[in-house]
C-alpha cells in the first residue's frame, strides 16, 4: 500500500463541535463486460473464463473490512454498482453483498440502490431477482436505438434488445429507471440524435443521462478515431436535445443528467453535493471526512487479478487534500449542477471559510461565469457553456 503524498499546505480541520459530516454512500465496483467497447476508458476487462463471483464477492467483503473504520457506524444513504457490467452477477451474489454490508453499516430506510445493467444481458427471471434482492434502481446502458450507431459503437445489444431490456426491467418491478443515451456517434446525424431522445422519452424512464461521445486516451477510438459529427451539428444537436427533453417533462439538473420531478439520482447528487463515500471493488475511489475534519480520498487496486489475489489490503493509495487543493476539488463537484450547491455547504463540507476564496469568485462573477455567491454558489448560462474556464480559476 502507497503512503499518503505530502500536503503541500496543510488542511484545516474543522472543529470537532462544529462538525457536521456529510451524507455517505458506497461505489461498488464490478470490473467485467462481456466485450470492452473502444470508447470506454472505465476500469473494465474482458474474461474468456467463467466469473470468479464468489471469490470476488468474498474480496470485497475483506474490502469493505478494511474501510469500515472510515465509515464509523454512519447510515448509507445510497449504494451504487457500477462498472464494468454488474448485471453479470447474479441476483444471488450481489444479495450476499448487500447482506454482508447492512450487517457492517446500517441502510437509510429510503436507501437507493442502483445497478448498471446492459440489453444483452438482461434475463427476466434474473432482474426479477435483482429486485427482490432491494435493488430498486436500475441504470440501463441503452447508448442508442439506432442499430447502425450500436454497432459502431462496439455495444453487445441491438436496438431491440433495448426496448425490450425496459420492458423486462418494467415487469421485473423497477419504477426508478435511468436510460444512458449518448449523442454526437459515428456519423450521426442531428434527426438520428433527436429520434433517439424521442424513442427514450417514449419509454417514460424517470430519469436520463444523456452526454456525448469524447474520444478518451487509452480508448480504441482515440487510437483510431472514427468520422464524428461536425460541430455546428453537435452544437444543433445539444440546443435541440435539451429543448426536446424539457418539453417532455425532463428538467436538466447536472450537466448531462435530467430527471422527472423528483426523480434526481440520489448517489450521482451526493458525489456533486460534495458528499462522502466508500469505494468498494478493483480500482474503485473514495472520498471520506474524518472525525477531525480532514478529508481523504482513496483508491483500490485496479487489475481484477491482483484485487483477488491482494488478501484484506486492497487499498492502492491515499491522499489527504491540502487546504489550497479544496476549493478546485469541493467546485468540480458543485458546479456540474445547473442550480449549484447551497454556499453553506462550502464551509460545512471543507472546513474553509468562503472568505478565504473571496478574491477568486470574484473574478469568475467578472467574467461572467459565477453567479452572485451570498446564498448560492451557481455557474451562469454562460458559465454552464465553459465550466471548464470556470474551474480553472481555482486550480
Amino acid at each position: 500500500m502507497t503512503q499518503p503524498q505530502a500536503a503541500s499546505n496543510k488542511q484545516q480541520a474543522i472543529p470537532p463541535d462544529s462538525l457536521q459530516l456529510p451524507p455517505l454512500a458506497a461505489y461498488i465496483h464490478i470490473p467485467w463486460c462481456v466485450k470492452k467497447c473502444p470508447y470506454c476508458d472505465f476500469n473494465s476487462h474482458t474474461s474468456q473464463t467463467a466469473l470468479p463471483e464468489d471469490a470476488y464477492i468474498d474480496a470485497m467483503i475483506a474490502d469493505l473490512e478494511q474501510d469500515l473504520p472510515l465509515a464509523a457506524g454512519r447510515e448509507l444513504t445510497s449504494i451504487f454498482f457500477g462498472g464494468g457490467t454488474p448485471s453479470l452477477f447474479s441476483a444471488a451474489s450481489l444479495d450476499r453483498f448487500l447482506q454482508a454490508l447492512n450487517a457492517r453499516l446500517p441502510f437509510a430506510a429510503d436507501i437507493e440502490i442502483t445497478l448498471e445493467a446492459n440489453p444483452g444481458t438482461f434475463e427476466q427471471a434474473k432482474f426479477s431477482d435483482y429486485r427482490a434482492a432491494g435493488i430498486n434502481r436500475l441504470s440501463i446502458g441503452i447508448q442508442s436505438f439506432n442499430a447502425g450507431h450500436l454497432k459502431a459503437l462496439g455495444r453487445i445489444h441491438d436496438d431491440r434488445e433495448a426496448l425490450s431490456a425496459v420492458d423486462m426491467a418494467r415487469r421485473a418491478g423497477f419504477d426508478n429507471l435511468n436510460l444512458d443515451l449518448m449523442h454526437g456517434l459515428p456519423n450521426q446525424s442531428h434527426e438520428q440524435a433527436i429520434a433517439d431522445i424521442d424513442q427514450a422519452m417514449a419509454l417514460a424512464p424517470e430519469h436520463l443521462s444523456w452526454y456525448q461521445l469524447t474520444l478518451e486516451p487509452n480508448t480504441v477510438f482515440y487510437s483510431k478515431p472514427p468520422t464524428l459529427p461536425e460541430e455546428d451539428i453537435l452544437w444543433s444537436i445539444q440546443e435541440a436535445g435539451q429543448q426536446r427533453m424539457a418539453a417532455g417533462g425532463y428538467a436538466q439538473y447536472e450537466v448531462s443528467a435530467y430527471a422527472q420531478p423528483g426523480r434526481q439520482a440520489r448517489h450521482n447528487l451526493n458525489y456533486w453535493q460534495y458528499g462522502d463515500f466508500l469505494g468498494i471493488g478493483a480500482g474503485a475511489h473514495g472520498k471520506i471526512t474524518h472525525s477531525d475534519g480532514a478529508i481523504e480520498r482513496h483508491w483500490k487496486t485496479r487489475l481484477p487479478k491482483d484485487y483477488l489475489a491482494a488478501g484484506k489490503d486492497v487499498r492502492a493509495g491515499r491522499k489527504t487534500l491540502a487546504a489550497d487543493e479544496l476549493p478546485f476539488d469541493f467546485l468540480m463537484n458543485a458546479l456540474r449542477l445547473v442550480d449549484g450547491v447551497p454556499a453553506s455547504y462550502y464551509s460545512a463540507r471543507t472546513g474553509q471559510s468562503l472568505t478565504d476564496i473571496e478574491p477568486l469568485l470574484q473574478q469568475a462573477a467578472a467574467k461572467g461565469l459565477l453567479e452572485p455567491w451570498a446564498h448560492q454558489l451557481r455557474p451562469t448560462e454562460r458559465g454552464k457553456l465553459f465550466l471548464n474556464d470556470l474551474l480553472e480559476l481555482f486550480l
